[in-house]
């Protein structure tokens, strides 16, 4: 068979590239032939809140990748359209995440050819931080699409309140290309910290949804103080302005107990924080799923999580970590909780989630789906 997708690849960096290449090799181990079609300019400069879009090294060798797409030109959606029509892909794969997306996605999947089976791969149905033209955005994509694979149950229903096309509920698979975990005095020594003490790490882009201020809060309460020998590790890249953590950040206990490397996390210093850390936090106002939550599985940390989206339908409370409110006071029960409890008793549930989630039993399903449609 013949796949195509369509969206983030290289040279552009964070989860979404990531999670195509990744899948573009299983399907390549199953022995389909794979190309991925990504784009010159994903965001305009002015859209982008980060530092850079692009990751450095050279191309990945084994991937057959064509940089054809602009997401705000429409002569590129018809030649990217045009390159599908020239190869006669099987099945055309766009992986949603962003409403305005849809329109550039959603152009290139009108335009392959009729022969071939569309299908949507969702991060979301509904925005976390909603903009205008969203609904209109979206819809428009979704009439392009033969069926969709949700990779959380709260996202497959967002996705039925706006369609009946058809829907195949998955997961989302273990982040799995970090490379091998390695001990925590080999970690900490990468990042330059003390591996005496237990660190709780949050980790990915800095969002208002993300709710690192929760977490702060959280931390800063009185009943945490007793935890003399843990600190928060905070890794990622700002998408807001310092000044809205800032009192929480200089606080006197949150000098002594938080450690904040800022910036983006290149895929190869991924490793280091996750085996540094003891366990991983997500105090998320609003979610759907996470790659955070999947890279924990692989390195076998505990997490605790928010009842939001589907971060709940991933971590078991009590094998797997646990589960709270998106308030502080709930965090702070709740790291409370994982803190009074001894690590080894997450480790049998974390290993059967991370044989649970593999990236052959998505790709296949992908398959059986795309040609059952």
């Amino acid at each position: 068979m013949r796949i195509a997708i369509v969206g983030s690849a290289y040279p552009f960096r964070g989860g979404l590239a990531a999670f195509n290449e990744r899948l573009a090799r299983e399907f390549m181990s199953l022995g389909h032939e794979v190309r991925l079609y990504t784009f010159t300019v994903q965001y305009p400069t002015w859209l982008f809140p980060g530092k850079t879009q692009l990751r450095s090294g050279p191309p990945p060798a084994d991937l057959d990748i064509q940089r054809t797409l602009h997401s705000i030109e429409p002569l590129s959606w018809w030649r990217t359209g045009r390159q599908l029509q020239h190869w006669e892909p099987d099945l055309v794969i766009a992986k949603f995440w962003l409403p305005v997306m849809g329109l550039s996605l959603g152009s290139v999947l009108y335009l392959a050819p009729k022969t071939a089976r569309r299908l949507a791969i969702l991060d979301n149905v509904i925005p976390h931080e909603r903009r205008p033209g969203d609904k209109a955005f979206t819809r428009y994509f979704i009439r392009a699409v033969d069926g969709a694979v949700a990779m959380t149950a709260a996202v497959a229903e967002e996705w039925k309140r706006l369609t009946q096309k058809p829907l195949r509920l998955l997961f989302h698979p273990i982040y799995d290309h970090y490379g091998p975990a390695v001990s925590k005095q080999e970690a900490c020594d990468a990042l330059g910290l003390n591996p005496a003490y237990r660190y709780l790490l949050f980790f990915g882009l800095i969002r208002a949804y993300k709710g690192l201020d929760l977490l702060l809060e959280a931390w800063l309460a009185q009943r945490l103080y007793r935890f003399t020998d843990v600190k928060i590790l905070i890794a990622g890249e700002l998408y807001e302005p310092y000044d809205k953590y800032r009192p929480l950040l200089e606080s006197p206990r949150a000098k002594e107990t938080v450690l904040f490397h800022e910036g983006f996390v290149p895929d190869e210093q991924v490793k280091y924080y996750f085996c540094a850390a003891d366990a991983v936090i997500q105090p998320y106002r609003s979610a759907t799923q996470s790659g955070v939550t999947q890279i924990a599985y692989y390195f076998e940390k505990p997490m605790i999580v928010t009842r939001v989206g589907g971060l709940s339908e991933m971590v078991t409370d009590g094998e797997t970590g646990f589960c709270c409110e998106p308030d502080s006071e709930s965090l702070a029960e709740a790291i409370e909780r994982l803190l009074e409890t001894p690590s080894e008793r997450f480790v049998q549930g974390l290993r059967a989630g991370k044989a649970k989630y593999s990236w052959r039993t998505f790709a296949e399903q992908i398959v059986s789906f795309g040609k059952g449609i």
